[in-house]
């Protein structure tokens, strides 16, 4: 049995998961898909002080609060910004990170360094009424739809999980200091269906950083796969289990 966390993107909450789970758990597995600090069923917890920190120790408390170990962690979006920090909190209880259509983070990077258009969504935060909130992308024509997502049913469904993103999420940088970090394998899922323009995928390095080859798997969707392609999905999950 392999414990899986899933940890959702930008807007988002844990209910996008909610075809996933599940699957990875009638293949006989724990899988844990929380919503993290400002959204979901902490929508009420949100505010200009709830950043990258923020959801980084959200991950870290679930872990070893449940005692977790060997863990398979997934990131969706901004959070491979959450689970690259995570992991170099607690090493030692992750097993595997996964970057489903990921930010990759070096050390000391926000998300606006890995994804310069996000620059724009800070700026437009800063001068907002609010002066903190960055409100979830809006939908577009098809084949792009809402977050890659294009059946009526399906964005009607996303939209009702959707809200605010605190702008500092994506200021604070990423801590990725601890050697041990670089120890646990990784593998990327891109999806290759319908992207927008001007959000270009950092290219992943031929080797990971333990040495071993890169493993880079690609999905034919948009963005928000767990909810289009969720069979496919854990299907690849499952091969790391």
């Amino acid at each position: 049995m392999s414990t899986f966390l899933l940890v959702h993107g930008a807007w988002h909450s844990g209910r996008c998961w909610e075809r996933v789970v599940p699957l990875l758990e009638a293949a006989g597995h724990r899988a844990f898909a929380p919503s993290l600090t400002g959204y979901g069923d902490k929508v009420h917890l949100v505010g200009p002080e709830v950043g990258l920190d923020t959801h980084v120790d959200d991950v870290v408390r679930l872990i070893t609060e449940e005692n977790l170990n060997d863990v398979i962690l997934v990131g969706h979006s901004y959070a491979g910004l959450v689970i690259s920090s995570a992991a170099n909190r607690i090493p030692e209880r992750i097993a595997h990170l996964v970057y489903l259509d990921a930010m990759v983070p070096e050390d000391g990077e926000s998300a606006a360094d890995v994804q310069p258009a996000v620059r724009h969504l800070i700026e437009l935060a800063e001068t907002s009424e609010s002066g903190w909130r960055v409100p979830p992308m809006p939908e577009q024509p098809a084949p792009l739809g809402l977050f890659g997502v294009t059946e009526p049913a399906d964005i009607a469904w996303l939209r009702g999980m959707l809200s605010d993103q605190p702008v500092r999420c994506l200021q604070q940088p990423v801590r990725l200091d601890n050697p041990a970090v670089n120890a646990i394998p990784r593998t990327h899922i891109h999806n290759v269906g319908a992207t927008p323009a001007g959000i270009p995928r950092r290219p992943v390095p031929a080797t990971q950083p333990n040495g071993a080859p890169a493993q880079v798997w690609e999905l034919p969707t948009g963005h928000d796969c767990m909810i289009t392609m969720p069979t496919e999905l854990s299907e690849l999950l499952l091969r790391l289990a």
